[in-house]
């Protein structure tokens, strides 16, 4: 290892936001490897498979290489079409399949272990999902073969009966989609009301809702869920469902473990905000980094694509004024 060559920078995640970071190093005339644990945009590619952007394409662009698409809002196929395109029209040197597992650190030199290999880096950009970690509904049952986190394709659902747990886009698109495909839709919701969703979706679920095509309780929660019903508690008591699938889409958390892992200091309340220099993306560690919506902690709704693009050109910034300043 020791023998080794030692990188400028190593890049962790080769989502879209990993993937600027990259650009950014190559047009800097850095060395640099993206490290990526699934496929190329790994948590894109599990996303549903009929999902449509909120954001249009030019705000999806990395690079600022266009993003061509045929409707205002892009498509997860198009999405998945323009970021694998990007990587091999600019050739970015990215390892797929390979997870990092350690990060240490020796002369100021950094040594990344991943399931594979091994590398040293002067610099670690960490610019890891957040669709790995679902959050859990913490009730019994949960375990069962039924119960879903993650939603593809509506088709699966034809003729189920279906409880859809969740008040925000996810969860429209789920109930709105297996409704059309011919399944029972229930959904639960803890609020009172619908919560974050596309304002093209949401009056179509309202409306659905409204005239009972999709059931809904609202201020209720699952209770037990049991191979072939739940229990649901309402305002106005305990109510049991018959039931084929429970789709949670209750959202997702980042990999707070290995931040910690890698000594990145968190925030002690319930938003596990990750610390970082806004003006820099430098933690709490000297020369390692965050980008995207990793930097949100359990505020996941805060960083996207189109804001968090920013960071990449951030962190190079940084880098090249440390480099000119040494």
């Amino acid at each position: 290892m020791m023998d080794s060559p030692v990188l400028d920078i190593l890049i962790i995640g080769a989502g879209p936001i990993g993937l600027a970071c990259g650009l950014e190093a190559k047009k800097a005339g850095y060395s640099y490897l993206i490290v990526e644990k699934g496929c190329l945009v790994n948590s894109l590619y599990k996303y549903p498979l009929n999902m449509t952007f909120f954001s249009t394409a030019d705000r999806l662009e990395i690079g600022g290489i266009p993003f061509a698409s045929i409707q205002p809002k892009p498509n997860r196929p198009e999405a998945l079409e323009y970021y694998r395109r990007v990587t091999d029209s600019q050739a970015l040197n990215v390892n797929l399949f390979e997870e990092v597992t350690a990060l240490g650190e020796s002369e100021g030199i950094y040594q990344i272990t991943t399931s594979k290999s091994t590398y040293r880096a002067k610099h670690v950009i960490i610019a890891i999902g957040f669709y790995d970690v679902p959050n859990l509904l913490n009730i019994p049952g949960e375990g069962l073969p039924n119960v879903r986190h993650y939603y593809f394709d509506p088709h699966f659902y034809y003729k189920q009966k279906i409880v859809v747990i969740g008040a925000n886009n996810s969860a429209a698109d789920v109930a709105l989609e297996t409704y059309r495909k011919g399944a029972d839709v229930t959904m639960v919701i803890r609020e009172a009301e619908l919560g974050r969703i596309k304002y093209w979706t949401k009056p179509d679920l309202e409306n659905r809702i409204q005239e009972g095509s999709i059931k809904a309780y609202f201020q209720s929660h699952l209770t037990v869920i049991r191979e072939n019903e739940v229990d649901v508690q309402t305002p106005a008591g305990l109510v049991t469902l018959p039931n084929d699938y429970v789709l949670a889409m209750t959202g997702y958390q980042p990999q707070f473990y290995l931040l910690e892992k890698f000594g990145i200091t968190l925030s002690s309340d319930l938003r596990r905000h990750p610390f970082y220099n806004p003006d820099t993306m430098e933690t709490n560690r000297k020369n390692v980094f965050l980008a995207g919506v990793i930097c949100g902690g359990m505020d996941t709704h805060i960083w996207f694509i189109e804001n968090s693009r920013e960071h990449a050109v951030k962190i190079i910034r940084h880098i090249q004024a440390q480099t000119q300043a040494g």
